[in-house]
Parts: C-alpha cells; structure tokens; sequence
C-alpha cells in the first residue's frame, strides 16, 4: 500500500477517485493518518450526505465514533492494478531490478521515456504516476 504522503500528492497532481468496494483510504488526521479503511458495503459505504455530498458512511460497531466523512476528506490509497490502470498508454513495463526493488517505464506525452525506480512495484507506479501526471 502507498504512503498517504504519496497519496496526498496524486491527489494533489489531479488524479481522480471514484469510490469502489474493495478502495483503501486513509484520512489525513494526526490520530487516524496511519489507519488504513477499507471500502465494503458491510463496513464503509458510499452514500449521499444530507448536502448532496458524497460520504464514505461506516457502519456496525466500532472502538470510536465516525459515523461519515465528506469524500474529500478521504485519501484515497490505490492499490498496484488501479495505478497501472491510471497510467493507462504511457505504461510500458514492470520490471524487477537487480538490487530487488522494481522499475516502471512509461512513456510521456511528446515521447519522452522515462524509468521510475523504488523498492516496491506500487511505489514505482505511483512514482511513474506523478511524472506522466506532472508531464
């Protein structure tokens, strides 16, 4: 899984989310920044705030009190196979390295190819992401 820092970024870079059982999201808080929340139906749902807003509503017991948040409080966390599909045609490989981390080459708009290296394969797509998304 990303770092919410990373996250923050792609965020940031304008990357979109929209919310699907089975998304990993953080929310960018000094006691919950390191809690990961899985999106389900029976836990975590999609729904429509009072406003018209879209709320990630949780539901059954938990050990604290958060019944919803705004989806823009959200930090959405892709998994590996949702940021090679962000990547879309400027994907071109995966590939381990020799020191055992992993590299990603996308090509960029107007051609330009670039290897995004880091220790683990989502890290890289997620680096590879940023570039093609600040490109």
């Amino acid at each position: 899984m990303i770092d919410i820092d990373v996250a923050l970024r792609l965020r940031e870079a304008g990357l979109p989310w929209e919310p699907e059982d089975g998304d990993r999201f953080a929310l960018d808080t000094e006691d919950l920044r390191e809690e990961s929340f899985l999106l389900a139906s029976m836990v975590v749902e999609r729904a429509r705030g009072r406003t018209g807003t879209a709320v990630l509503r949780f539901n059954g017991t938990t050990e604290w009190a958060l019944d919803s948040v705004e989806q823009h409080e959200a930090v959405w966390l892709p998994r590996e196979d949702q940021l090679r599909s962000a990547l879309g045609p400027a994907f071109r490989a995966l590939r381990r390295t020799d020191d055992g981390g992993f590299a990603v080459d996308v090509r960029l708009p107007g051609g330009e190819e670039r290897t995004i290296p880091a220790p683990r394969a989502e890290d890289a797509l997620a680096g590879a992401l940023l570039v093609t998304l600040s490109a």
